[in-house]
Protein backbone atom coordinates (compact mmCIF):
# COMPACT_ATOMS: atom_id res chain seq x y z
CA UNK A 1 0.00 0.00 0.00
CA UNK A 2 0.72 3.39 -0.48
CA UNK A 3 2.72 5.15 2.22
CA UNK A 4 0.50 8.18 1.91
CA UNK A 5 -2.84 6.54 1.94
CA UNK A 6 -1.68 3.77 4.50
CA UNK A 7 -0.50 6.96 6.65
CA UNK A 8 -3.66 8.58 6.00
CA UNK A 9 -5.69 5.83 6.50
CA UNK A 10 -3.99 5.38 9.75
CA UNK A 11 -4.28 8.85 11.42
CA UNK A 12 -6.58 12.11 11.45
CA UNK A 13 -3.35 14.19 10.39
CA UNK A 14 0.18 14.07 9.50
CA UNK A 15 3.09 16.28 9.91
CA UNK A 16 5.58 17.35 7.12
CA UNK A 17 8.65 18.38 6.92
CA UNK A 18 10.33 22.43 7.08
CA UNK A 19 13.19 24.17 4.96
CA UNK A 20 15.47 22.51 2.40
CA UNK A 21 16.66 25.55 1.23
CA UNK A 22 16.96 27.41 4.57
CA UNK A 23 18.54 24.33 6.43
CA UNK A 24 21.03 23.64 3.12
CA UNK A 25 22.13 26.94 3.54
CA UNK A 26 23.15 26.43 7.13
CA UNK A 27 25.03 23.52 5.75
CA UNK A 28 27.64 25.25 3.64
CA UNK A 29 25.07 25.90 0.32
CA UNK A 30 26.31 29.38 -1.62
CA UNK A 31 23.69 31.61 -2.84
CA UNK A 32 23.23 30.99 -6.29
CA UNK A 33 24.07 27.66 -6.35
CA UNK A 34 21.88 25.04 -7.35
CA UNK A 35 21.32 22.38 -4.25
CA UNK A 36 20.61 19.43 -6.51
CA UNK A 37 23.63 18.60 -7.50
CA UNK A 38 24.12 17.55 -3.70
CA UNK A 39 22.08 14.42 -4.46
CA UNK A 40 24.85 13.37 -6.24
CA UNK A 41 27.85 15.47 -4.65
CA UNK A 42 27.32 15.61 -0.57
CA UNK A 43 24.67 12.62 -0.18
CA UNK A 44 25.74 12.61 3.28
CA UNK A 45 23.91 16.24 3.77
CA UNK A 46 20.67 15.97 2.18
CA UNK A 47 20.39 12.26 4.03
CA UNK A 48 21.24 14.55 7.47
CA UNK A 49 18.49 17.34 6.21
CA UNK A 50 15.97 14.19 5.65
CA UNK A 51 17.08 12.28 9.06
CA UNK A 52 17.00 15.73 11.29
CA UNK A 53 13.28 16.37 10.31
CA UNK A 54 12.19 12.43 10.82
CA UNK A 55 13.91 12.49 13.90
CA UNK A 56 12.14 15.94 14.77
CA UNK A 57 8.97 14.03 14.11
CA UNK A 58 8.15 15.04 10.66
CA UNK A 59 5.77 11.91 8.96
CA UNK A 60 6.03 13.49 5.55
CA UNK A 61 9.76 14.30 3.96
CA UNK A 62 10.58 16.49 1.23
CA UNK A 63 13.09 15.54 -1.62
CA UNK A 64 15.71 18.29 -2.42
CA UNK A 65 14.57 18.13 -6.10
CA UNK A 66 12.68 21.81 -5.94
CA UNK A 67 14.15 23.33 -8.91
CA UNK A 68 15.20 19.89 -10.66
CA UNK A 69 13.27 20.43 -14.09
CA UNK A 70 15.34 21.30 -17.19
CA UNK A 71 14.48 24.95 -17.66
CA UNK A 72 16.27 25.61 -13.56
CA UNK A 73 19.12 23.43 -14.18
CA UNK A 74 20.25 24.45 -17.51
CA UNK A 75 20.97 28.23 -15.58
CA UNK A 76 23.82 25.90 -14.76
CA UNK A 77 24.74 23.61 -17.50
CA UNK A 78 22.94 20.82 -15.76
CA UNK A 79 19.94 20.55 -17.97
CA UNK A 80 21.13 16.91 -19.38
CA UNK A 81 21.00 15.25 -15.89
CA UNK A 82 17.67 15.82 -14.74
CA UNK A 83 16.64 11.99 -14.59
CA UNK A 84 19.74 11.44 -12.51
CA UNK A 85 19.65 13.97 -9.82
CA UNK A 86 15.64 13.83 -10.10
CA UNK A 87 16.19 9.90 -9.15
CA UNK A 88 19.21 10.37 -6.48
CA UNK A 89 17.03 12.92 -4.67
CA UNK A 90 14.71 10.31 -4.33
CA UNK A 91 16.72 7.55 -3.41
CA UNK A 92 18.43 9.48 -0.66
CA UNK A 93 14.81 10.62 0.90
CA UNK A 94 13.39 6.68 0.77
CA UNK A 95 16.57 5.09 2.51
CA UNK A 96 15.91 7.35 5.54
CA UNK A 97 12.12 6.67 5.22
CA UNK A 98 12.91 2.99 5.06
CA UNK A 99 15.24 2.96 7.83
CA UNK A 100 12.71 4.94 10.05
CA UNK A 101 10.78 2.59 12.92
CA UNK A 102 7.20 4.48 11.64
CA UNK A 103 5.91 4.87 8.01
CA UNK A 104 7.33 7.81 6.44
CA UNK A 105 6.10 9.68 3.57
CA UNK A 106 8.49 10.34 0.80
CA UNK A 107 6.88 13.59 -1.41
CA UNK A 108 9.13 13.98 -4.86
CA UNK A 109 9.05 18.25 -4.20
CA UNK A 110 8.36 19.61 -8.64
CA UNK A 111 8.71 23.53 -8.23
CA UNK A 112 8.17 26.13 -10.99
CA UNK A 113 10.40 25.93 -13.79
CA UNK A 114 10.85 30.00 -13.77
CA UNK A 115 9.39 30.67 -17.20
CA UNK A 116 6.15 32.02 -17.77
CA UNK A 117 3.81 30.04 -20.38
CA UNK A 118 2.31 32.18 -23.23
CA UNK A 119 1.09 34.73 -23.48
CA UNK A 120 3.04 36.03 -21.06
CA UNK A 121 6.12 34.06 -21.86
CA UNK A 122 7.73 32.06 -24.40
CA UNK A 123 7.45 28.80 -23.05
CA UNK A 124 4.46 26.51 -24.04
CA UNK A 125 1.87 24.87 -22.11
CA UNK A 126 3.74 21.35 -24.03
CA UNK A 127 7.34 22.62 -23.41
CA UNK A 128 6.25 22.65 -20.00
CA UNK A 129 4.29 19.34 -19.26
CA UNK A 130 7.88 17.76 -20.75
CA UNK A 131 9.85 19.25 -18.68
CA UNK A 132 7.69 18.43 -15.90
CA UNK A 133 6.96 14.91 -16.81
CA UNK A 134 10.81 13.79 -16.89
CA UNK A 135 11.42 15.11 -13.37
CA UNK A 136 8.72 13.27 -12.57
CA UNK A 137 10.19 10.07 -14.35
CA UNK A 138 13.25 10.28 -11.93
CA UNK A 139 11.72 11.21 -8.59
CA UNK A 140 9.24 7.89 -9.52
CA UNK A 141 12.42 5.43 -10.35
CA UNK A 142 13.50 6.64 -6.90
CA UNK A 143 10.40 5.49 -5.14
CA UNK A 144 9.00 8.69 -4.11
CA UNK A 145 5.18 8.05 -2.74
CA UNK A 146 3.70 11.31 -4.07
CA UNK A 147 4.46 13.69 -6.18
CA UNK A 148 4.32 17.30 -4.99
CA UNK A 149 3.98 20.09 -7.24
CA UNK A 150 4.53 23.12 -4.78
CA UNK A 151 5.15 26.83 -4.31
CA UNK A 152 3.49 27.26 -7.69
CA UNK A 153 1.77 30.31 -8.97
CA UNK A 154 0.55 30.27 -12.81
CA UNK A 155 -2.62 28.20 -12.76
CA UNK A 156 -1.59 27.28 -16.54
CA UNK A 157 1.59 26.09 -15.41
CA UNK A 158 0.11 23.81 -12.01
CA UNK A 159 -2.30 23.08 -15.12
CA UNK A 160 0.80 21.76 -17.24
CA UNK A 161 2.54 19.96 -14.23
CA UNK A 162 -0.74 17.93 -13.45
CA UNK A 163 -1.08 16.71 -17.16
CA UNK A 164 2.53 15.19 -16.75
CA UNK A 165 1.60 13.24 -13.99
CA UNK A 166 -1.83 12.17 -15.29
CA UNK A 167 0.43 8.55 -16.79
CA UNK A 168 1.05 8.27 -13.50
CA UNK A 169 -0.31 5.75 -10.69
CA UNK A 170 0.41 7.59 -7.85
CA UNK A 171 -1.58 10.11 -5.45
CA UNK A 172 -0.77 14.23 -6.40
CA UNK A 173 -0.38 16.46 -4.49
CA UNK A 174 -0.05 20.54 -4.93
CA UNK A 175 0.04 23.82 -3.15
CA UNK A 176 0.03 27.65 -4.47
CA UNK A 177 2.07 30.41 -3.13
CA UNK A 178 -0.26 32.95 -1.85
CA UNK A 179 0.55 36.87 -1.45
CA UNK A 180 -0.57 39.67 1.05
CA UNK A 181 -3.03 40.36 -1.88
CA UNK A 182 -4.48 37.16 -1.03
CA UNK A 183 -3.65 35.36 -4.65
CA UNK A 184 -0.79 34.48 -6.17
CA UNK A 185 1.60 36.79 -8.42
CA UNK A 186 -0.43 35.68 -10.94
CA UNK A 187 -3.84 36.73 -9.82
CA UNK A 188 -5.03 33.48 -8.86
CA UNK A 189 -6.88 32.88 -5.55
CA UNK A 190 -7.75 29.86 -3.16
CA UNK A 191 -11.45 29.90 -4.26
CA UNK A 192 -10.34 29.09 -7.22
CA UNK A 193 -8.04 26.36 -6.47
CA UNK A 194 -10.10 24.92 -4.38
CA UNK A 195 -13.12 25.37 -6.94
CA UNK A 196 -10.37 23.49 -9.72
CA UNK A 197 -10.05 20.54 -7.22
CA UNK A 198 -12.54 17.85 -8.36
CA UNK A 199 -11.81 18.25 -12.32
CA UNK A 200 -7.72 18.01 -11.57
CA UNK A 201 -7.58 14.78 -10.46
CA UNK A 202 -5.11 16.21 -6.99
CA UNK A 203 -4.95 14.20 -4.06
CA UNK A 204 -4.47 17.02 -1.90
CA UNK A 205 -3.92 21.05 -2.67
CA UNK A 206 -2.92 23.75 -0.43
CA UNK A 207 -0.49 26.70 -0.19
CA UNK A 208 3.14 26.80 0.78
CA UNK A 209 5.71 30.01 1.37
CA UNK A 210 4.82 33.13 -0.12
CA UNK A 211 3.97 34.79 3.03
CA UNK A 212 3.82 33.79 7.12
CA UNK A 213 1.74 32.15 8.91
CA UNK A 214 -1.33 34.02 9.25
CA UNK A 215 -1.73 34.57 5.58
CA UNK A 216 -1.52 31.41 4.86
CA UNK A 217 -4.22 30.86 7.26
CA UNK A 218 -6.91 32.59 5.60
CA UNK A 219 -5.68 31.56 1.92
CA UNK A 220 -6.24 27.46 3.87
CA UNK A 221 -9.77 28.89 5.18
CA UNK A 222 -10.50 30.22 2.11
CA UNK A 223 -9.87 27.04 0.19
CA UNK A 224 -11.78 25.03 3.12
CA UNK A 225 -14.79 27.05 2.60
CA UNK A 226 -15.32 26.41 -1.44
CA UNK A 227 -14.00 22.59 -1.83
CA UNK A 228 -16.25 21.01 -3.67
CA UNK A 229 -15.04 17.30 -2.74
CA UNK A 230 -13.07 15.21 -0.11
CA UNK A 231 -9.60 16.14 -1.35
CA UNK A 232 -6.83 16.46 1.47
CA UNK A 233 -6.12 20.71 2.39
CA UNK A 234 -2.87 20.89 2.91
CA UNK A 235 -0.56 24.08 4.75
CA UNK A 236 2.97 24.73 4.62
CA UNK A 237 3.69 28.36 5.86
CA UNK A 238 7.12 29.74 5.82
CA UNK A 239 8.63 30.43 9.82
CA UNK A 240 7.19 33.86 10.32
CA UNK A 241 8.24 36.90 8.41
CA UNK A 242 11.72 37.21 6.69
CA UNK A 243 13.98 39.61 7.87
CA UNK A 244 17.11 41.11 6.94
CA UNK A 245 19.89 40.90 10.04
CA UNK A 246 24.10 41.39 9.69
CA UNK A 247 23.80 40.57 6.39
CA UNK A 248 21.37 37.45 6.05
CA UNK A 249 17.58 36.86 6.24
CA UNK A 250 16.29 35.84 9.16
CA UNK A 251 12.97 34.43 9.96
CA UNK A 252 10.93 35.63 12.27
CA UNK A 253 8.75 32.44 13.87
CA UNK A 254 9.57 31.01 17.20
CA UNK A 255 8.85 27.57 17.60
CA UNK A 256 5.90 28.98 20.21
CA UNK A 257 4.06 30.36 17.07
CA UNK A 258 4.89 27.47 14.48
CA UNK A 259 3.31 25.74 17.58
CA UNK A 260 0.20 27.70 17.73
CA UNK A 261 0.12 27.67 13.95
CA UNK A 262 -0.20 23.75 13.76
CA UNK A 263 -3.24 24.32 15.88
CA UNK A 264 -4.77 26.85 13.87
CA UNK A 265 -3.88 25.16 10.83
CA UNK A 266 -5.63 22.05 11.93
CA UNK A 267 -8.75 23.81 12.93
CA UNK A 268 -8.85 25.65 9.39
CA UNK A 269 -9.19 22.22 7.50
CA UNK A 270 -5.55 21.05 6.43
CA UNK A 271 -4.91 17.21 7.20
CA UNK A 272 -1.47 17.66 6.46
CA UNK A 273 0.86 20.78 8.07
CA UNK A 274 4.31 21.18 7.71
CA UNK A 275 6.65 24.86 7.62
CA UNK A 276 8.40 25.89 4.66
CA UNK A 277 11.29 28.76 4.49
CA UNK A 278 13.09 29.02 8.10
CA UNK A 279 11.59 26.07 9.51
CA UNK A 280 13.88 23.97 11.49
CA UNK A 281 14.24 20.93 13.17
CA UNK A 282 13.69 22.39 16.38
CA UNK A 283 10.26 24.54 14.96
CA UNK A 284 9.63 20.59 13.72
CA UNK A 285 9.72 19.42 17.08
CA UNK A 286 7.17 21.80 18.34
CA UNK A 287 4.88 21.39 16.05
CA UNK A 288 5.19 17.36 16.73
CA UNK A 289 4.41 18.40 20.10
CA UNK A 290 1.18 20.40 19.01
CA UNK A 291 -0.34 18.17 16.58
CA UNK A 292 -0.12 15.61 18.98
CA UNK A 293 -2.06 17.31 21.82
CA UNK A 294 -4.40 18.62 19.47
CA UNK A 295 -8.08 18.90 20.11
CA UNK A 296 -10.21 20.10 17.32
CA UNK A 297 -11.92 23.27 17.56
CA UNK A 298 -14.39 25.65 15.49
CA UNK A 299 -12.83 27.33 12.76
CA UNK A 300 -10.37 30.18 13.62
CA UNK A 301 -11.37 33.80 13.34
CA UNK A 302 -9.46 37.07 12.19
CA UNK A 303 -8.94 37.82 15.96
CA UNK A 304 -7.46 34.71 17.09
CA UNK A 305 -5.25 33.95 14.11
CA UNK A 306 -3.63 37.36 14.71
CA UNK A 307 -3.35 37.03 18.46
CA UNK A 308 -1.83 33.67 18.29
CA UNK A 309 0.61 34.41 15.25
CA UNK A 310 0.83 37.42 13.73
CA UNK A 311 -1.16 40.67 12.05
CA UNK A 312 -2.83 39.72 8.72
CA UNK A 313 -2.41 42.02 5.52
CA UNK A 314 -4.67 43.93 4.21
CA UNK A 315 -5.71 41.32 1.00
CA UNK A 316 -5.71 38.32 3.65
CA UNK A 317 -8.16 40.33 6.04
CA UNK A 318 -10.53 40.76 3.06
CA UNK A 319 -10.35 36.71 2.03
CA UNK A 320 -10.84 36.07 5.40
CA UNK A 321 -14.02 38.29 6.11
CA UNK A 322 -15.70 37.56 3.03
CA UNK A 323 -14.68 41.18 1.29
CA UNK A 324 -12.15 40.66 -1.39
CA UNK A 325 -13.14 40.86 -4.81
CA UNK A 326 -13.59 37.40 -6.29
CA UNK A 327 -15.99 37.06 -2.78
CA UNK A 328 -17.68 39.91 -3.95
CA UNK A 329 -18.11 38.73 -7.45
CA UNK A 330 -19.40 35.11 -6.18
CA UNK A 331 -22.48 36.64 -4.36
CA UNK A 332 -23.24 39.16 -7.24
CA UNK A 333 -23.54 36.13 -9.43
CA UNK A 334 -25.77 34.01 -7.29
CA UNK A 335 -28.31 37.03 -6.66
CA UNK A 336 -28.17 37.13 -10.61
CA UNK A 337 -29.54 33.80 -10.79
Amino acid sequence: MNNLLKILDEKKYILADGATGTNLFAMGLETGNPPEPWNINHKDRIRALHQGFVDAGSDLILTNSFGGNSFRLKLHNLENQVFELNKAAAMIAKEVADEASRTIVVAGSIGPTGEMIEPHGLMTPKQATEAFKEQAEGLLEGGVDTLWLETMYSIEELEAAIEATKEFDIPVCATMSFDTAGKTMMGFTPAELAKRSKSSGLFGLGGNCGVGASDLLAAIIDINRNMTDDTIIIAKANCGIPEFHDGAIVYSGTEELMAKYVHLALNSGARIVGGCCGTSFEHIKAMRKAMDEHEMKDLPNLQEIEENVGKLSAGSKAILTGQSDSVKKQRRSRRSK
